[in-house]
């Protein structure tokens, strides 16, 4: 594989913490979850972060993160879903790394959502139809970004421990085969 780093994009709940830190191992690369990056920076969790500051403030904050990790070599980077949406973030990446767009459907996404001990500040106190009908709205707009990504992963049927690995080695076969 060419790149030093990999950035694994995709809508929130779709597994790219899980799966990365299986590509990272597979990889002998770093892992870095760029929610947890930015928790640990400025010492807030990324729920508070989003309240005090609000969502433009945060985006900022991602942004700033993101050009951070673009020089961090042997790294897979796991995103946050809204992270390639904004400003030239999916062509930072693009072009510093090797993009993989991590792939599920609307009642996939939340089904793993509802069944997330996560606080994800975008959806809390939706209902599971307005949790439905937002993620189809939501993700039907970030596609647009999600598919510029070199690589792309379907994960609808991941629902055992067994297919979260296999998703994995599929990832860093594509990237070895197309020596992204």
């Amino acid at each position: 594989m060419n790149n030093p780093r990999v950035y694994l994009i995709g809508y929130m709940g779709v597994g790219k913490t899980t799966v990365g830190k299986l590509v990272a191992e597979r990889l002998s690369f770093g892992f870095v979850d760029l929610d947890k990056y930015i928790e640990n920076k400025y010492f807030k969790t990324i729920s508070t972060l989003f309240v005090e500051k609000g969502e433009a403030e945060f985006r900022k904050m991602e942004q700033k993160a993101l050009q951070e990790l673009s020089h961090v070599e042997k790294v897979v980077i796991s995103t946050g879903g809204g992270a390639p949406c904004f400003f030239d973030n999916m062509e930072l990446m693009n072009n510093t790394g090797a993009t993989v767009y991590i792939m599920a459907s609307p009642e996939e996404l939340s089904r793993r959502l509802l069944a997330s001990k996560t606080v994800r500040p975008l959806i809390v106190g939706k209902s599971p139809e307005e949790l439905l009908a937002f993620i189809a709205k939501h993700l039907a707009q970030r596609e647009t970004f999600y598919k510029k990504a070199h690589l792309v992963c379907e994960t609808t049927q991941l629902i055992s421990k067994q297919e979260v690995h296999l998703t994995a080695e599929n990832i860093v076969r594509q990237l070895k085969k197309y020596s992204l």
